[in-house]
């Protein structure tokens, strides 16, 4: 079986190893045809704390490890500049 991958935005990192991850889904209307943007929040595992709210994360898909958190952070693609602004 092959492991799911979303590439998404952290919007919350307030818990401590767990991040929230909105993902956005962009699909036509079945009948009017416009372009839809559906927008769907994970809570992914981050074992080192590193991610920061405005990164571009990779999550994948894992074991449940709690509740409701059924998917980890693989890579960080980039940080937001805002974080770096503030990290400096």
């Amino acid at each position: 079986m092959a492991l799911k991958e979303r590439l998404g935005t952290v919007i919350s990192n307030k818990m401590d190893k767990t991040v929230v991850v909105a993902v956005e889904n962009r699909y036509p209307h079945s009948i009017y045809q416009k372009i839809i943007s559906r927008t769907t929040r994970y809570k992914a595992h981050d074992a080192e704390n590193n991610c920061r709210v405005g990164d571009r994360v990779r999550i994948t898909e894992t074991r449940p490890l709690s509740a409701k958190k059924r998917w980890a952070v693989s890579e960080v693609l980039g940080h937001s500049a805002k974080s770096q602004e503030v990290s400096q």
